[in-house]
């Protein structure tokens, strides 16, 4: 199996998505990033707009080292920080490059997402051939950059345009404020991968938290996910 097909094939497989900052308050990036990881968080992004540049660069490097093969390291919305860290993914937000401008100066084995706020971004982003997979949200808490709350209408629409476990469909992850007492609607709402911050991040115990998302994603799925996975296989 090739590098390349070895990062779709972990993308398409992937559920669970934490999103931390560098934790230079605490200075844990790594026991944190371990310990996560080892619970079954599947993709681990930086997002610290507070951190410098060189910060960000040897939080990355933290993550690298932390990872050990088990899961994907991700930037957030910085191409230069992706290219000069090598990572596997890059997260475009809306406004940032075009995708495949951002693949052609990035390793041939790195993936590209985009970040999805409307129907429209979705549709987007599902037909164009150089986004690998998509966020889907804010579904609970506003962000800063996104144009206001879509909610769970939005995971609904994703849902129905490109069905999680539907063969040949591109992954894309809820995100946005999805906590434990939520989790559920979002679930209901169709999504079968998210995206989780604070919910980790913030846990006296993350790897409790990322845990227990990740037990809950998995009976969702149910015996679906072991027929989605021998498909993502071949």
């Amino acid at each position: 199996m090739t590098v390349l097909r070895g990062l779709d094939t972990r993308l398409r497989l992937a559920r669970l998505f934490c999103v931390t900052d560098a934790r230079l308050g605490t200075g844990d990036l790594a026991e944190f990033a371990a310990s996560v990881l080892d619970a079954g968080v599947d993709l681990i992004q930086l997002r610290d707009p507070s951190a410098s540049d060189a910060q960000q660069l040897a939080a990355l490097q933290v993550l690298r080292r932390a990872d050990r093969g088990r899961g994907l390291v991700s930037v957030y919305a910085d191409l230069a920080l992706a290219q000069e860290c090598g990572a596997d993914v890059l997260q475009l937000s809306k406004g940032g490059p075009e995708a495949a401008t951002a693949r052609s100066r990035l390793s041939r084995w790195s993936r590209v997402g985009r970040s999805c706020y409307t129907p429209a971004d979705v549709d987007a982003a599902l037909a164009d051939d150089a986004v690998d997979f998509l966020t889907v949200g804010p579904v609970f808490s506003a962000m800063p950059w996104s144009p206001g709350l879509p909610g769970l209408e939005l995971v609904r629409h994703a849902a129905r345009v490109a069905p999680p476990s539907a063969k040949g469909s591109k992954p894309w992850f809820a995100i946005g404020g999805i906590a434990a007492d939520n989790f559920d609607q979002v679930l209901k709402a169709g999504a079968r991968r998210v995206a989780i911050g604070r919910a980790i991040t913030a846990a006296a115990d993350p790897a409790a938290a990322a845990r227990m998302f990740g037990d809950r994603l998995r009976a969702a799925w149910g015996d679906e996910f072991e027929a989605f996975t021998l498909d993502a296989l071949l």
